[in-house]
């Protein structure tokens, strides 16, 4: 399983919007995708596959995990860190909770 490198949001939704695709559930799953792997780029202190001397750590694969947001089951892919623990906290609480994190992160 692959997640996408890290993107900026704003092309990440005009890409998703110019293909009008009706999926909700690809577009919640793009979306989280990019959260985690933006989250995880700032842990490290560098962005996927950048070589930076402020690197504190570093990737080491994705971590699967099915999330039921009201869109239909979502297959997400986790970056997993070689040192250290990364888990989304927005994918801790139940469903409901658990969106609105996600929109209010997007929302920044």
């Amino acid at each position: 399983m692959t997640a996408p490198d890290s993107l900026p949001l704003p092309a990440l939704a005009e890409d998703n919007l110019a293909a009008a695709s009706p999926d909700l559930r690809a577009m919640v799953k793009t979306f989280a995708d990019a959260l985690m792997s933006a989250e995880a780029d700032a842990l490290c202190n560098a962005t996927y596959g950048q070589v930076s001397d402020e690197r504190v750590n570093h990737r080491n694969g994705y971590r699967p995990r099915e999330w039921d947001p009201r869109a239909g089951t979502v297959e997400l892919a986790i970056p997993k860190l070689r040192s250290g623990s990364y888990f989304p906290h927005w994918l801790l609480g139940r469903r409901r909770q658990a969106e609105q994190a996600m929109v209010k992160h997007v929302d920044e």
